[in-house]
């Protein structure tokens, strides 16, 4: 048996904190999802459960996607959000197809344009019509309101303010007053013009993603966060109205890595 020394001890040591480290950033915090459930309903009664699809980044489809889509159709929500940067090229359209098609089309679905779907120079009717064929409508400016569990909701989607030309007095055009209203909008500091535009509109919750939660951190120190975020990162900011969540996604950019910001998937009652 051969004598393990200090100095062999201490290289194992190491490379099996190197190892582990590859392994997290790599692959358990890129495809071992994180499944958060928040309820903010004002009443116990006729809640509506929302789910939030954050910054895909659709390459092609993999194992956790399918995963994805069949806890989604085990959860049955009332409604899904994409909450921008579905795809970065024309071409990968087609695979984020097979991925919406697993997931039960009679559950109503509303997206929103992220940076990439601009940067990449998507196709935007092309993604629409995808969308479209799987119950959900793109919105770019635009609001949809909708009757669930007799309660009149409305959907506000906002297009991307880094990319794309982010307007909300335009988005809320002959907005119809009802009991709750949902802000879709990509980049989180969009949030503060919202503040100062919403005037007499009452917005209950700003979904945002466009972080990815550092994708990138170590020991809370976030190493790079893109233009548009702001002040914000991660979760809930409740410190003034409206109130914000921000997804840290799914998909990367740039690295294919995500360390100290975990891929999360977001399941909401209101």
């Amino acid at each position: 048996m051969t004598k393990l020394t200090r100095r062999k001890f201490i290289k194992r040591g190491i490379l099996a904190s190197i190892g582990l480290v590859l392994l997290d950033s790599l692959w358990f915090e890129k495809y071992v999802i994180d499944w958060n459930y928040y309820d903010i309903s004002k009443s116990k009664k006729n809640k509506i459960k929302i789910i939030q699809i954050s910054d895909l980044h659709f390459d092609k489809l993999r194992s956790f996607h399918k995963s994805i889509a069949k806890k989604i159709n085990a959860i049955k929500p009332d409604l899904i959000f994409f909450t921008g940067d579905s795809v970065d090229k024309t071409e990968k359209i087609a695979a984020l197809n097979e991925f919406l098609k697993l997931i039960d089309k009679s559950i109503l679905k509303f997206a929103i344009t992220g940076n990439w779907e601009y940067w990449g120079k998507v196709d935007l009717e092309k993604l629409k019509q995808v969308f479209s064929e799987n119950n959900c409508e793109l919105l770019i400016n635009e609001n949809r309101t909708l009757t669930i569990k007799n309660r009149e909701i409305s959907v506000i989607g906002i297009d991307d303010l880094v990319g794309g030309n982010a307007n909300f007095p335009k988005a809320v055009e002959d907005l119809k007053k009802t009991e709750t209203n949902i802000v879709l909008s990509h980049c989180p500091e969009h949030r503060d013009i919202i503040t100062t535009q919403k005037g007499r509109h009452n917005i209950d919750v700003v979904l945002s993603g466009h972080t990815h939660g550092g994708q990138v951190t170590f020991f809370g120190l976030v190493l790079f966060k893109p233009r548009g975020s702001g002040k914000y990162l991660k979760g809930w900011y409740k410190e003034s109205d409206p109130k914000m969540y921000i997804s840290k996604g799914i998909g990367t950019s740039i690295l294919p890595i995500r360390f100290g910001a975990r891929a999360e998937m977001v399941e909401i009652e209101l």
